[in-house]
């Protein structure tokens, strides 16, 4: 379900970008500095455009806070963190028909609004979970995480290795490098599936533009329904 957030994260910033003017409206670090460069050289509505998708997600992540933070925390994943990514989708559902308005120029801040309070929700959500490492609306810090994780992994299993060789009548617990290895697996998941959703999105907009706001949708009605369900027989 994180993968399938990612998704739905590198999908609108994709949009975002191609459509709405060269703005992001999931990752608000690249949109800080195009505010910056749109205020450097004096292009206001360049920066107005930043500046309601930084308001946007803001309001969004302060919207999933205030959802997730009030539901008990049981389980891996709390069903406050479905109502969040639930209401998610229906403002991406909202984002889609806007999308489909005729002179889509009149409603680009609209638009911009909508899909950035949609990921400020989606962001809170992913950080209730806490999920070691792993943040689906930007890819820095989930990089980083990863190559410091993989470099302890490797220091882990050398660590092993040495040990098992010096005392082969000895158990030793393997479950931190597992447990290692399987979160750098996850961040590089998360890393490939955000490029890729982008790299989807990208020929969605040249070739069925009508069609692109569904990518998003999509992933997260997946997620929402997968949740459900697991919640409900669990």
């Amino acid at each position: 379900m994180v993968l399938m957030l990612t998704w739905a994260a590198g999908s609108v910033d994709a949009i975002s970008y191609l459509a709405l003017d060269h703005v992001f409206t999931a990752n608000m670090t690249g949109n800080t500095v195009l505010l910056g460069l749109a205020i450097g050289q004096g292009h206001g509505w360049a920066a107005l455009r930043s500046i309601v998708a930084l308001a946007g997600f803001a309001l969004g992540a302060a919207l999933g806070a205030t959802i997730v933070e009030r539901g008990p925390k049981r389980g891996d994943w709390p069903a406050a963190v479905t109502r969040a990514i639930f209401l998610e989708g229906v403002i991406l559902g909202i984002f889609a028909v806007t999308w489909h308005f005729p002179g889509i120029a009149r409603s680009v801040y609209a638009l911009i609004a909508l899909s950035a309070v949609a990921m400020g929700m989606q962001s809170a959500a992913i950080r209730h979970l806490n999920v070691p490492g792993v943040a689906t609306t930007y890819i820095t810090g989930t990089l980083t995480s990863f190559m410091a994780g993989f470099v302890g992994w490797l220091g882990s299993v050398d660590l092993l290795s040495s040990s098992s060789k010096s005392a082969s009548n000895t158990a030793v617990p393997a479950s931190p490098a597992a447990q290692k290895k399987h979160g750098a697996r996850l961040q590089a998941a998360v890393f490939f599936i955000y490029g890729l959703a982008a790299v989807a999105s990208g020929i969605i907009q040249v070739r069925w533009p009508s069609f692109v706001t569904l990518s998003p949708l999509v992933a997260v009605a997946l997620v929402v329904i997968n949740a459900s369900l697991r919640q409900r027989y669990e």
